[in-house]
């Protein structure tokens, strides 16, 4: 069974992290740690003028499956909507702590991480870079808005 936890793909997808490092001049930063295990996603994003995802940098250090979780979200991410983001967290949770299909849409490829449903002590790791990316996102939209009414 642990075997395909940690199958080619999913390995094929930590070894190669789409948007690896940081934005020299980020609107928003977000920073997610899975205490159990120490897996860590920093986030630094721009947005448009539609409030979607224009730039996209990440520092991850993860195991595997943190690694591939952030390699997914680094493929689809640019372009994506907060609320998108919040329903692909939402769907990742509820696949892996209830049985839920997973997500839909532009980070349907999650899905691959299905099987991590059965190591509740992988769950953290597994979502630490989608929720430094919510947070992120959610940083740059606040400070627009301050720009905005300060305007």
């Amino acid at each position: 069974m642990i075997d395909d936890l940690y199958s080619a793909r999913i390995l094929t997808l930590a070894a190669n992290l789409p948007h690896a490092g940081r934005l020299p001049a980020p609107q928003g930063t977000g920073e997610r740690v899975a205490k159990l295990c120490g897996s860590r996603a920093t986030v630094d994003v721009t947005v448009d003028d539609q409030g979607c995802v224009a730039e996209f940098a990440q520092d991850v250090k993860a195991c595997a499956l943190g690694q591939a979780a952030a390699g997914v979200l680094g493929q689809f991410v640019v372009g994506a909507s907060v609320d998108e983001l919040q329903e692909a967290r939402e769907a990742m949770v509820a696949m892996l702590k209830s049985g839920g299909d997973g997500p839909t849409g532009r980070f349907e490829d999650l899905r691959l991480l299905r099987q991590v449903a059965d190591y509740p002590a992988r769950h953290a790791s597994t979502l630490v870079s989608i929720e430094a990316t919510l947070e992120a996102l959610n940083a740059a939209l606040t400070a627009r808005t301050r720009l905005a009414g300060a305007a």
